[in-house]
């Protein structure tokens, strides 16, 4: 179907302690008394510093970025220091990945810079075989190494690895989408340097703790997420439908498949943008509204919708 109306497009060691702190003002009897209204829900998380730290508490943040730094002032360290985050694991674990939504009950793990490396590749293939994703704060880094793929032969080019340089350019601040983009008009048949920065590692060989139950393994089961958007206050929103949730990470898959990133929260975006519309010229202009500068080809839009339609008939909204 053409998309006629794109003209618009821009070229533990865990603690005790509750996670959700509150209050509320009661009498003697234990009925609830007239008066100054209830406070708003104090949201308290526990954090760690992935290769091995005390645990800390991080509270008072709206955005990637406030939590950034909020974890870097409790644990002394610069927020240019923190690579990413993990939920509930200390490990390099790409599908665990602290995006733009974070459960009540999530355990963080801050993975830090460690080791600089400088990488050169020999460009034989038009793809690399990398997915890239970033932090939300100006880190690109690698989420995925296609098997027999390129970089996959290059055993130093880690899963997590920041990549900071694309032949001495300094890449630091652009998204991932620009990253890939970079990465993908490399000529072919010439040897291209990439500095890379890999996550700080722990020191202990084996597992973390087996002393007892580690703080990753008590993963959170409430379901209320809060929400960290980057242009307004953070909210507390339940979790999707398990339906909805597939049809996202369907939106997700199709990113990479046509952009060479995963993000989960801007697949999140997209169906948002999409599940209220009524025909794909519509939803396409609402992209180009909401999302222009990724500059999106009509193909990609056309199956994301289909993505979305496909998740709106089945949770039936």
């Amino acid at each position: 179907m053409p998309l006629g109306l794109r003209g618009k497009k821009k070229a533990k060691s865990r603690e005790n302690a509750p996670l959700v702190e509150g209050e509320k003002a009661a009498g003697a009897s234990g009925q609830s008394l007239p008066g100054p209204p209830v406070p708003a829900r104090k949201l308290v998380f526990h954090a760690q510093l992935a290769h091995g730290s005390p645990t800390g508490r991080v509270e008072n943040f709206a955005s990637i970025q406030e939590l950034y730094a909020k974890i870097a002032g409790v644990f002394d360290i610069s927020p240019a220091e923190i690579l990413y985050c993990t939920l509930n694991t200390p490990k390099i674990d790409m599908k665990r990945l602290l995006g733009g939504q974070l459960g009540l009950e999530d355990f963080i793990f801050a993975h830090v810079k460690g080791l600089k490396k400088e990488v050169n590749v020999y460009k034989s293939e038009d793809s690399l075989g990398l997915t890239i994703t970033d932090n939300g704060v100006g880190y690109a880094f690698i989420k995925r190494i296609k098997d027999g793929s390129i970089i996959d032969s290059v055993k130093t080019i880690c899963v997590g690895d920041h990549i900071e340089c694309i032949n001495g350019e300094n890449i630091i601040g652009q998204r991932h989408y620009e990253v890939a983009k970079k990465l993908k008009e490399l000529k072919k048949e010439e040897l291209f340097t990439m500095t890379l920065i890999e996550p700080k590692k722990a020191f202990e060989i084996g597992p973390r703790s087996k002393a007892g139950k580690s703080s990753a393994e008590k993963i959170g089961t409430a379901r209320g997420t809060l929400r960290l958007r980057s242009g307004g206050p953070a909210t507390v929103e339940e979790l999707p439908s398990e339906t909805i949730a597939k049809a996202i990470e369907k939106v997700d898959d199709l990113l990479e498949l046509y952009m060479g990133i995963r993000d989960f929260d801007l697949a999140t975006t997209m169906f948002e943008a999409g599940k209220d519309k009524s025909n794909p010229d519509e939803f396409a202009v609402a992209v180009d509204e909401t999302l222009g500068d990724f500059a999106f080809p009509d193909e990609f839009v056309f199956d994301v919708w289909e993505a979305i339609g496909d998740g709106k008939r089945d949770d039936h909204l």
